[in-house]
């Protein structure tokens, strides 16, 4: 597995990550943690050292399961997770990022991750009640105490970005982007690029849409996350396949699947991308795994971003209401 940098500070990364949020949380169903632990293993011993969780997802239990399943590869992986929100009664309950609670959360991932350190720390969500500052500084504060060694953004617009980055370096940026959700190209990208800081793609598969495994007649589950996402209402599915089906022409040349040129197109567009698809299954995460090695020409990239400029999705990618807490 080749190896990518993520800002300036020394964070050095798998090409490709893992997301490990689906494996018990948001897409209606989930697997054991025994399922959970052999799947992380096999991430690991094909080349993976990037993990991805949160405090929120369970909530809790995500990090634990990724801490029991990481604890003997510990020195030879990195595990992200993030802080930003209320937790009550079980739900995620608003934001929150002040410096007592970022100590609180960061306290509480050490003992479920089972870790003394945390790799890279991200705000999960922008809050707008504290100031960016006093959030990049109190995270400065736990990277001096050893607590912590890089620190990251999610979902953060440009200008709070450059204003956490003046206090402590963000060695990376972790937001939507696909060849279904383009946004990042018009100032994030450019704006990190200019900053030196990486750039971490959640749901490059389009929460599962580009993999092709959907259809205008596929169900959701009542609890899948996927329900509050416009764009996979039944009524705009036959409008949005059409990306899908960009993606199995040009995998049908490649003889790849329609993710790993999903996969391979983020992959070329800077040195410094690292995608984190998430999966429950062995066979999806060998197929992730194999888009490393989909060699896309200049010609190629450029096609099939020209031919995806010609299409338009139809619906948001999330609920008006929940768009707001980003910013994108």
């Amino acid at each position: 597995m080749q190896t990518r940098k993520l800002g300036n500070s020394g964070l050095e990364v798998s090409a490709l990550g893992f997301g490990c949020m689906g494996l018990n949380f948001s897409y209606g169903h989930s697997i054991s943690p025994d399922e959970s632990v052999k799947l992380l293993h096999r991430a690991v011993e094909s080349g993976i050292t990037f993990f991805d969780t949160a405090e929120v997802y369970g909530p809790y239990t995500n990090e634990e399961i990724v801490g029991a399943a990481l604890k003997p590869f510990r020195d030879k992986v990195v595990i992200a997770t993030k802080f930003g929100f209320n937790i009550q009664d079980g739900k995620m309950a608003g934001t929150n990022s002040t410096p007592e609670q970022i100590r609180k959360a960061v306290l509480g991932s050490l003992k479920r991750l089972g870790t003394d350190y945390i790799d890279l720390l991200y705000q999960h969500r922008v809050d707008p009640n504290v100031p960016i500052e006093e959030v990049a500084g109190t995270v400065k504060e736990l990277i001096k105490e050893g607590k912590v060694k890089y620190f990251g953004l999610s979902e953060a617009g440009s200008e709070t970005i450059r204003r956490a980055h003046a206090v402590q370096p963000v060695s990376a940026l972790q937001s939507e982007y696909s060849l279904w959700f383009r946004r990042p190209e018009r100032e994030i990208i450019p704006l990190l690029e200019e900053l030196n800081i990486g750039l971490v793609p959640y749901s490059p598969l389009g929460k599962g849409f580009l993999t092709g495994a959907f259809d205008e007649k596929t169900e959701l589950a009542a609890n899948d996350f996927r329900q509050n996402s416009p764009r996979f209402a039944a009524e705009v599915r036959a409008q949005n396949l059409s990306f899908v089906n960009l993606l199995k022409d040009f995998a049908a040349q490649k003889k790849a699947t329609p993710a790993q040129i999903a996969l391979a197109w983020l992959l070329a567009q800077k040195p410094w991308i690292t995608p984190i698809p998430g999966t429950t299954k062995i066979h999806r995460l060998e197929e992730n795994i194999g888009s490393v090695s989909v060699n896309l020409s200049a010609a190629e990239i450029s096609e099939i971003t020209a031919e995806a400029d010609k299409l338009e999705v139809a619906g948001g990618r999330y609920t008006e209401a929940i768009e707001k807490t980003t910013g994108l």
